[in-house]
Order: structure tokens, then C-alpha cells, then sequence
């Protein structure tokens, strides 16, 4: 298929607009129009990874962490990245990433992780702001439903876990079409009344020009009149970390050992065990010491992620336990993720989980 099908419906489930500022997910290497018949799912993309790729012959890398991340003013062969930018062209291999977007959707990453801990009642740790718009329409009474319904199909109304969400308020529209215009009701020249709908409903702000397309090909007015309101809501489903609970509290010890099991990671940095058990636990995949000070707001017992530093872990100020599993471990499992989200759509395309291990960090024991 072509390569657009395949990252068209990756950007569907995890919108690009979800991913941070500083982020870089989304085609980094190839062309839409490029065919594509057998992709290689990675955590990083390396020289190794992109020679696994010509190996078993896929023509395209679906990475979790986004190979160009900071700008290149050359490619001369001089880094890792440049190198396997490089190596990425000369075999016809195309790269795509899905990094903070995959974050911060519900069911990502860090869904994934609170899944192998078997943790329950989870909500986002630090939810998005600026995601939602509010789009109001005013049209005859009867265009209203198919008016309606193709603002929902193009993706308005939701909420939560809620769908075909709408405020719908009657009221007396006037207008008094020029001598250019076509009306659809009235008279050129005469002030008309007619008796219409105020349909109002959220939208999330990536699929805002889908709305406004599907709302003047639905509606029957020459000039179509609509609003749009942008919202300072948070998204309760969007955003970094995610915090939930075990079905019975653990003792701080015996956690710590299943934590390391579920997790398949060598070893774990984290502060003092505290008294008490385990029942509240807070994750973030990767890099994630941003988080403590929601974590903390929120009591959980212990805060999951990778990448702390020395100083940081004094922060934790003996009001949970901080543990530090690694970037690499707490993200291993992403392979298997983006495998999923392809295999619900395309169950017949081609996957390969790399077996390259990327991880820098080694350990001597």
C-alpha cells in the first residue's frame, strides 16, 4: 500500500497535534506516495536497525523516538543520525516516528505500561490544555439533523466517553439577500425570518478544518454562518503521565520486585521505601521527572520513570517513592504497541519487531 494510507490512520489514532513543542514525530525519512510492503517496528532507529531493515527486506522503519530530533545544517556521515540518514536513503528504507504523540493519547504508552502493572481507575497525570474548540452553526430547522450528523462524522461531538454530543437551541435567524445572491428562502431585496437552529458542539482543534468542510458541503445556505471559540479545557484523555491504582496495596519491598519483573528491567534507582504501602502509583514512559510535582499533588505512593538526575531525587522530599527504571526499560514495550495500533486496521500487512537492542545504558554486574 501506499505510504500515506499507513501514516494517515497512525495520525488518526495518535494525532500529530498531540505531540510537545520541542517533538519531532511524524515522516522524517521517504515519500507519502511511496509503496510500502513490510515495515520494521523499532524504539530507536541506528545504523543496526536500518541493517536489519535491507536484511528482511522491509522498506520502512516505524520508530518510537524520532532519528532527526534537533536541526541538521549537513549530512556528512559525521554522527550516528547522519549516518543512518544516510544508509536510510541509499536502501530505499522510509522512517517514521511516533514519539510524545503516542505519549500523551489514551491507550499509548503509558496506558501500556499501567497495563503490565495491572493498575486500575487510571487518569492522565498532567492533562493537555488548548486541544478542544467549540464550533457553533445556525441552519433551517429542517437541515438541522443531516447538518448534525456530518459534524459528527467528521469527528465533533465527542466527549469523554461520550459521543454525538450537541447544545441545540431554537431561534429566528433574518437576513435580506442582495441582488447577487442566490438564497435558498427569501426574496432578493426583502428582510426574511425563518426560524432556525443553533447547533453548537466541541471538536478537537486537529480535525477543525475536517469539521468546517463537512459543515458547508451539509448545509444549505449560500453563505454558511458558523463560530469558532477556542477553549482553555483540559482533555482529561490527552496529556503526560498517567496515574491509577493496584486492586490491594503492596508493601513498598515486595512492589519494588514486581515492578522489576513486569517491567524486565536489570535494575531500578529509586529513594527510601517508605512506611507504608503501595496502593497509588504514578507512571511516565521515558523521561518523565517533569511529572513529580503532579505526581506528588495527586499522592500517589510512588512515582515510575526513567532518566532522573542525582539532585532530582532529592525532590521526592519523602512524600512518595521515586523509581527510576530506565528510558530504554520503560518504553521496551513499545515495539509491541505500534504493532497492535497497525494490526487493528491493516491485520494483513507485514511486521517486524526489531531485535536490535538499542538501549546505550549497559550495566556491569
Amino acid at each position: 500500500m501506499k505510504l500515506l494510507d499507513l501514516t494517515n490512520y497512525l495520525e488518526e489514532y495518535a494525532p500529530l497535534h498531540y505531540q510537545e513543542s520541542y517533538d519531532n514525530s511524524g515522516m522524517q525519512i521517504g515519500g507519502f506516495s511511496q509503496q510500502v510492503n513490510k515495515a520494521l517496528v523499532t524504539l530507536d532507529c541506528t545504523e543496526a536497525v536500518i541493517d536489519e531493515a535491507v536484511k528482511y527486506k522491509c522498506d520502512l522503519v516505524i520508530a518510537h523516538h524520532p532519528l532527526i530530533f534537533r536541526g541538521l545544517k549537513s549530512i556528512t556521515g559525521a554522527t550516528y543520525v547522519e549516518r543512518t540518514i544516510l544508509k536510510a536513503v541509499r536502501n530505499k528504507v522510509a522512517i517514521y516516528a511516533m514519539h510524545t504523540n503516542l505519549d500523551n493519547i489514551r491507550g499509548g504508552v503509558n496506558w501500556k505500561i499501567a497495563e503490565r502493572l495491572k493498575l486500575e481507575n487510571c487518569t492522565v497525570l498532567s492533562p493537555k490544555t488548548e486541544t478542544l474548540k467549540k464550533i457553533y452553526t445556525f441552519c433551517p430547522m429542517h437541515a438541522a439533523d443531516k447538518v448534525r450528523n456530518a459534524m459528527f462524522k467528521a469527528g465533533g461531538g465527542n466527549v469523554g466517553d461520550y459521543q454525538e454530543c450537541s447544545f441545540n437551541i431554537m431561534g429566528k435567524g433574518s437576513f435580506n439577500p442582495g441582488v447577487l445572491a442566490t438564497p435558498y428562502v427569501g426574496t432578493k431585496g426583502e428582510r426574511h425570518y425563518e426560524d432556525e437552529v443553533k447547533i453548537e458542539m466541541l471538536c478537537p482543534s486537529h480535525l477543525m478544518s475536517n469539521m468546517i468542510g463537512a459543515l458547508l458541503v451539509a448545509h444549505p445556505y449560500e453563505e454558511v454562518p458558523y463560530d469558532i471559540v477556542s477553549l482553555g479545557n483540559t482533555r482529561r484523555d490527552i496529556g503526560s503521565g498517567l496515574i491509577g491504582e493496584l486492586r490491594e496495596g503492596m508493601a513498598p519491598r515486595t512492589f519494588i520486585k514486581k515492578l522489576k519483573s513486569s517491567m524486565k528491567c536489570g535494575t531500578i534507582r529509586h529513594t527510601e521505601l517508605l512506611k507504608g504501602k503501595i496502593k497509588k502509583v504514578a507512571v511516565c514512559g521515558g523521561a518523565g521527572s517533569f511529572l513529580l510535582k503532579d505526581a506528588i499533588a495527586q499522592r500517589a505512593d510512588i512515582f515510575i520513570t526513567g532518566d532522573f538526575k542525582y539532585h532530582e531525587f532529592f525532590d521526592a522530599e519523602d512524600r512518595l517513592v521515586i523509581a527510576d527504571i530506565g528510558h530504554y526499560e520503560s518504553e521496551a514495550f513499545t515495539k509491541g504497541l505500534i504493532s497492535e495500533i497497525i494490526n487493528k486496521k491493516f491485520a494483513k500487512f507485514a511486521l517486524r519487531l526489531s531485535e536490535v537492542n538499542t538501549n546505550p545504558v549497559q550495566y556491569y554486574s
